[in-house]
């Protein structure tokens, strides 16, 4: 190939032929274009994510779970799927005949209702004739929040005002999840992106800069969100309010991390380049590798997560997953494409001028302003430095042992004010708490009596029933006696319903069903079923909270370890080193540590939450050790580079230097787009969010800055055994 020598500073470079001009055109324009086509066809999706997601926690539970079989079993006893609201009605005097009358009228017109599917039941009274429940079936492919609104509207006609009426229940929980997670397509991305924008323009201090990063990022969001989109139309992935929020703050705070690594790159190959093709080209070189890497670690932790037996986190690993994937794509297509359109004028006012004095030695401490200080003073003592922050690390790492993360009341799942948590309060006052969502046990017909006497006896049922097709409720007592009758002295008891030989009985708890007193009737109850050799299969409600609880549990001691295992790989092979991973990964471990020390303790004293979901610490440890060795990458990669050139000491005063801006903005950047997630009032995201904020921030401003370059600087060169860098003598 021909070859020509062109003046490049103030020596002499000899470079291949550059390509004509009309191809440097075509295919930034070619670029551009393909993302803009991608962008139009995912945009119109934001809004539309409820069609092709579930927030229902049965569809989350592994088919092995004895909750699921119970769930599909207990289908076959039923002729119908519709979600139950409880309706409960208090009152502060005694309900009397006449009022119940009126409650009986006002159930049969709730029946006439679009959104009621049955048979809605009669009042039932307490016994302290205080309350009356009644249950109105929804549709189940309906939004519940309308079919409520319509049965309180109906109500508030039919009763009089003295009467309080409250909701509980499936119904009721559903309703409030979509309402915590209506925000996710509109204030998320609000919050996220103006979060985003301000830090830009504080970085930068130009106009027209921000705009581009923040397209960057937006684009990767929209052409990802189309991926995500169809597959899950397509029943390949399962998403849910949850996996969504999570998709797009990683996707525009990754993103943005990566095009703030590109922007520094080619801002400062604008000073040494005097044409925008070679400084494009340059930039891209400089950063594919640490961007590949960093991206392919976050993906490769994420994918991890296919480990688990929950759904709910197995298909977050793939959904997050290609969010990164374009992501990574986005910053190194797109973001090139559109600087090189723009060149120079991008960072207006303060445009990058090529400077001929300027020599080929980009990384002068000097250069950096106050990282270079930085990195002049962290060599002074390194070792005091990196035992003192690793101490103050350690003791922050205590709190951990107050982090409640065995799982959280289903009604606490949404902050501030719910309808359900309310009627749920209301329905317990008055009725057994488990009222509506009862145990159900599917048995042996042969065994209904037996079973039934055992579950009367356990600590915490209040009644036993077994599903009937004659009974108008749908289920009859069965009492020491048997099933009792329907009708009077005499009647003949009604005969359970039977399936494939086996009875589906309904105990009713004394506490709501989804508490730790409920929990532990349906532990209680599988073990003494299981000691006395009967084949029976406990499910529902609680059932189902117990079992997720426990998988996700079980989940998080199997993907912890495998996590830590792959990313340890992965960074032998990019460092050509076995102990610089291992230190890179124990101090990314002790960041994570103390983040969750501190965040137990904000949780517990500070936010006064009810507890922790298991997948807390499994999601936090996830994101805090796939993004924060991120930032461990992008510095010791351009340490490793430095270090080829001017030794170990060097390299790392010269890699903190120059990589001490970027990583830190984007480490805030990263910071503020997860902090972001605290405005869906929903206690998981707004923990993950704390989590995942301040840990980025430790490893940052402490861990990358402090911690590791004193490290490495304390030992020398032996950081990168067994590579020929450590073999040879220092340049």
């Amino acid at each position: 190939m021909s070859k020509r020598t062109r003046p490049d500073g103030p020596t002499h470079r000899v470079q291949k032929l550059a390509p004509p001009r009309w191809l440097r055109i075509v295919i930034p324009t070619v670029l551009i274009l393909v993302w803009l086509i991608g962008a139009s066809l995912g945009g119109p999706l934001f809004g539309r994510v409820g069609e092709v997601s579930s927030d229902d926690r049965t569809t989350y539970l592994p088919e092995s779970a004895e909750a699921t079989q119970v769930q599909e079993l207990a289908d076959d006893f039923r002729d119908s799927d519709a979600l139950p609201l409880f309706v409960v009605i208090t009152s502060d005097q005694e309900l009397d005949e006449q009022t119940l009358e009126e409650l009986a009228a006002a159930a049969e017109n709730l029946a006439d209702l679009e959104l009621v599917t049955e048979d809605v039941s009669p009042p039932l009274p307490s016994e302290d004739a205080l309350a009356a429940q009644i249950i109105v079936p929804l549709d189940a492919e309906a939004d519940p929040g309308e079919g409520i609104e319509a049965v309180q509207g109906s109500l508030a006609e039919d009763l009089p005002t003295s009467l309080a009426v409250h909701v509980a229940g499936p119904a009721a929980l559903s309703a409030d999840l979509s309402d915590a997670f209506a925000g996710i397509d509109g204030l998320l991305l609000v919050v996220a992106l103006v979060a985003v924008g301000i830090i830009l323009v504080i970085v930068y201090r130009s106009v027209l800069l921000p705009i581009l990063v923040l397209s960057t990022s937006m684009f990767a969001l929209c052409v990802a969100l189309l991926v995500v989109w169809q597959l899950a139309a397509r029943d390949v992935l399962l998403l849910s309010g949850q996996t969504q929020g999570i998709l797009f703050i990683l996707v525009i705070g990754a993103a943005t991390d990566y095009s703030l690594l590109y922007v520094a790159r080619y801002r400062d190959e604008l000073r040494h380049a005097r044409d925008r093709f070679t400084a494009t080209n340059r930039s891209i070189k400089g950063v594919l590798e640490p961007i590949l890497a960093s991206g392919g670690t976050v993906i490769a932790g994420l994918l991890c997560l296919l480990l688990s037996d929950l759904r709910s986190n197995s298909t977050l690993g793939p959904v997050a997953a290609i969010g990164i994937v374009f992501a990574m794509a986005s910053a190194l297509t797109f973001l090139p494409a559109l600087l090189y359109v723009t060149g120079r004028v991008a960072f207006w006012p303060r445009r990058p001028r090529f400077d001929p004095e300027l020599g080929s030695d980009s990384t002068d401490p000097a250069e950096h302003g106050i990282w270079g200080r930085i990195a002049q003073w962290v060599p002074r003592r390194p070792r005091p430095l990196w035992i003192l922050t690793a101490l103050v690390l350690a003791i922050g790492c205590a709190g951990v042992l107050q982090l409640k993360a065995d799982g959280v009341p289903q009604s606490e799942f949404v902050l501030g004010s719910s309808a359900a948590r309310e009627g749920q309060a209301a329905l317990s006052e008055h009725f057994p708490g488990g009222a509506g969502s009862p145990m159900q046990v599917i048995a042996p017909k042969e065994e209904l009596q037996e079973i039934a006497d055992l579950l009367r006896e356990m600590d915490g049922v209040s009644d036993v029933s077994v599903t009937a097709a004659d009974s108008p409720s749908g289920a009859v007592p069965v009492t020491a006696d048997g099933i009792q009758p329907l009708g009077p002295p005499g009647t003949p008891a009604p005969e359970p319903t039977v399936v494939d030989g086996h009875v589906l009985l309904q105990a009713t708890l004394d506490a709501a069903p989804d508490s730790a007193a409920a929990e532990d009737v349906v532990r209680s109850t599988r073990t003494e079923l299981a000691s006395q050799g009967h084949d029976a299969l406990v499910g529902g409600e609680t059932a189902t909270g117990v079992d997720t609880n426990d998988t996700s549990a079980a989940d998080r001691a199997l993907i912890i370890p495998v996590v830590l295992v792959v990313i340890t790989l992965i960074l032998m092979l990019l460092l050509r080193s076995i102990l610089a991973p291992l230190l890179l990964i124990a101090t990314t471990v002790l960041s994570f540590g103390t983040a969750m020390g501190v965040s137990a303790l904000v949780f517990n004293h500070l936010l006064d939450f009810p507890g922790a979901d298991p997948a807390v610490p499994l999601y936090g440890f996830v994101f805090l050790v796939a993004l924060g060795i991120d930032y461990n990458i992008f510095l010791m990669t351009r340490v490793r580079e430095e270090s080829l050139i001017h030794g170990t000491r060097e390299g790392v005063i010269r890699g903190l230097a120059v990589t001490g801006g970027v990583i830190s903005s984007a480490g805030i950047v990263l910071a503020a787009t997860f902090a972001a997630l605290s405005v869906i009032p929903i206690l998981f995201l707004v923990q993950l969010a704390f989590i995942v904020a301040f840990g980025v921030l430790l490893d940052t401003f402490v861990v990358r800055t402090l911690l590791v370059p004193a490290l490495v600087l304390d030992l020398g060169k032996v950081v990168w055994s067994p590579s020929a860098l450590w073999r040879r003598g220092e340049p």
